[in-house]
């Protein structure tokens, strides 16, 4: 059993997808770092000797801490902030835990975008609907916990983009954008590495409703009406895009083990 200051892999796997999991402090020093320069999903690095700063951050917060093994770092900051009151625990075994455990994934740091103002900030062109509501979903759960999103006339994209250092996403002529066959959903799996099954699952769902394919996914059809039923009960983009994160939660978890429920009326009664 771990100890109170402990958090293991396997109790990390269960939330690293819900709107509940932890922020993921990754306090690595930098050798260690880049020698496997690669982070759990949604976290984002501290550096060890800013201990002030480190408390600051996860005073009265959930938050997990984590090195390269957990071993000499982790735990003796973990140890510090508690004699002061601040309970944080560290991931039993680190990143390499992580790393070799069974259906985990890692986010390659050279993908991620530059922070601006402590985040990373993405922009698209206003009034979304399907892949430009699906795609804040995954940066925000996989990406990064505390990024900004911004829409702006279709227009204004790539000006407003480069006057705030933002990553544009779901319009032409950008990585992160529709490519084949590909959703922008897909190009963001692709980049980030996040190819778990329950993610290519989803999809293959966005991929079918965003392209009008709904022979692809039968799913698509009900997506659709909740994508268009939401864009029309919305005249603001962002309480959109956080009423849509429920749908995208729910979709999740039931492309994670749900397919295989069905429901009958009425029931047979035994």
């Amino acid at each position: 059993m771990p100890s109170p200051t402990e958090f293991t892999v396997t109790q990390l796997r269960r939330p690293i997808r819900t709107p509940d999991c932890p922020l993921i402090v990754d306090i690595s020093i930098d050798p260690d770092f880049d020698h496997d320069p690669h982070l759990i999903p949604g976290a984002f690095r501290h550096p060890h000797t800013d201990v002030d700063g480190l408390k600051a951050l996860i005073n009265g917060r959930d938050r997990i801490i984590t090195c390269q093994q957990a071993i000499k770092l982790c735990q003796r900051l973990v140890a510090w902030v508690r004699g002061d009151g601040i309970v944080a625990p560290y991931l039993q075994g680190g990143n390499y835990a992580w790393r070799d455990a069974i259906d985990t994934i890692r986010i390659p740091a050279s993908a991620i975008p530059a922070f601006v103002d402590k985040a990373t900030l993405w922009l698209t062109r206003h009034r979304p609907k399907i892949d430009r509501i699906a795609c804040p979903w995954l940066i925000r759960r996989f990406v990064d916990r505390k990024t900004q999103l911004l829409f702006v006339s279709a227009v204004e994209v790539m000006g407003d983009a480069e006057r705030y250092g933002a990553t544009p996403f779901g319009i032409e002529g950008v990585a992160f954008s529709h490519h084949g066959q590909g959703s922008t959903f897909d190009a963001i799996l692709d980049r980030f590495h996040l190819h778990l099954s329950a993610l290519d699952r989803l999809a293959r769902i966005v991929r079918a409703t965003d392209t009008n394919r709904h022979n692809d996914a039968p799913e698509a059809a009900g997506l659709l009406a909740l994508s268009a039923g939401l864009s029309r009960q919305y005249k603001d983009d962002q309480q959109q895009k956080e009423a849509g994160m429920a749908i995208y939660d729910a979709l999740c978890r039931w492309a994670r083990d749900g397919q295989n429920e069905g429901h009958a009326w009425p029931q047979e009664r035994r």
